[in-house]
């Protein structure tokens, strides 16, 4: 967990200081896709740790809760991000593409040692360590992973495509709106986002707490088929032009619905899993997920026609992203009663042992 910090902490830095395209050519643009790739590595290995850490770290009936703070922290870090960019935006442009745009990566730094100073007294997890000692560590995980929770890898993956609604309304939203055809300002849509984030930053705990109490599918559902829905009324909102009811709408579906579903899969997809694969479970899991969403934006755009104003063909096309997580919280168990060292244990039984080294 440490490594993937700092792996993120330089590669975000580095985009920062990055040279323009007039001055190294094609060198430039390679440049920023390594860096982005490094940040992506990185990110797919500290999500899917912290959330691992939190979960094993959790009291049995408050896994929910405790295991959200991870994606708390995720749309605080958007809040903060999306703030620092605000007053970069209202720079003159001249000045926002030569130097401005430079500052929040620069300033990352900060949160980087910060982060490194708390993380580097981080202690294995109870379960973890139980684990370890008992039965010792899975020599290949991967292997014991895809032996027997294939299912539940390919129910994560599925789940994950709900991070399409994030991109959708983060990214292609926030450029149509600021198109020609609708004409919002850059900055007024970077309020949108800004408040949603920190309605979510309440909404987060709030589902988690509720998925402690009546269980990880029911709020997760909530979560996927009320964003489908959520999504057609903030784009025609956007097509409409009326501020109000953009900001209305953007807090209320991003904020608040989406968050449902955001706030309980750290739980939802980390009990899936026993304590021996639980990290590689999520990760490979999500990461699959998460790349097909973070192409949702680039499809958006084409399916947006010429004129890149068809709304109404994104959000059924963001909708139809919302069917698979729907199907696999459907299909999958509940497990917010499940005690810690049961989960992804069929039927209260621990399987065969698998090859371990010791501990």
């Amino acid at each position: 967990m440490v490594f993937t910090l700092m792996l993120m902490g330089v590669s975000t830095f580095l985009i920062g200081c990055l040279p323009t395209r007039a001055q190294v050519g094609t060198l430039a643009p390679v440049l920023l896709v390594l860096c982005r790739v490094l940040q992506g590595v990185s990110a797919a290995g500290e999500q899917a740790s912290a959330s691992s850490m939190s979960l094993e770290h959790a009291p049995g009936h408050r896994r929910g809760f405790f295991s959200s703070f991870t994606l708390s922290g995720t749309q605080g870090g958007q809040l903060i991000a999306t703030l620092a960019f605000i007053p970069i935006a209202a720079l003159p442009e001249e000045q926002l593409l030569s130097w401005g745009w430079r500052v929040p990566f620069w300033a990352s730094v900060l949160v980087a040692v910060v982060a490194y100073l708390i993380r580097r007294r981080l202690a294995e997890t109870p379960a973890f360590t139980r684990q370890a000692a008992g039965e010792g560590v899975v020599k290949l995980p991967l292997a014991v992973l895809m032996r027997e929770h294939w299912a539940d890898v390919l129910r994560v993956v599925g789940g994950a495509l709900i991070a399409s609604v994030s991109t959708i309304f983060t990214v292609w939203a926030l450029a149509y709106a600021t198109s020609d055809a609708v004409g919002m300002s850059r900055s007024s849509m970077l309020w949108v986002g800004a408040l949603a984030n920190l309605v979510a930053l309440g909404a987060i705990p709030l589902w988690a707490t509720l998925s402690d109490r009546i269980g990880r599918r029911p709020v997760f559902l909530v979560g996927a088929v009320g964003s489908a829905v959520m999504m057609f009324l903030y784009l025609w909102a956007i097509s409409t032009g009326s501020y109000p009811l953009v900001l209305l709408l953007g807090i209320v579906t991003f904020g608040v619905v989406y968050s449902a579903a955001n706030g309980v899969w750290p739980a939802f997809y980390g009990e899936m899993f026993s304590t021996r694969v639980r990290l590689s479970g999520m990760a490979i899991g999500t990461q699959i997920g998460f790349a097909v969403a973070g192409f949702a934006v680039t499809f958006a755009a084409e399916i947006a026609g010429p004129d890149g104003t068809g709304w109404s063909a994104v959000a059924l096309f963001t909708a139809a992203l919302c069917v698979p997580p729907v199907v696999a919280a459907l299909s999958a168990r509940e497990t917010h009663k499940v005690p810690t060292e049961l989960l992804g244990e069929r039927g209260g039984q621990r399987p065969s042992q698998p090859q371990t080294v010791s501990a």
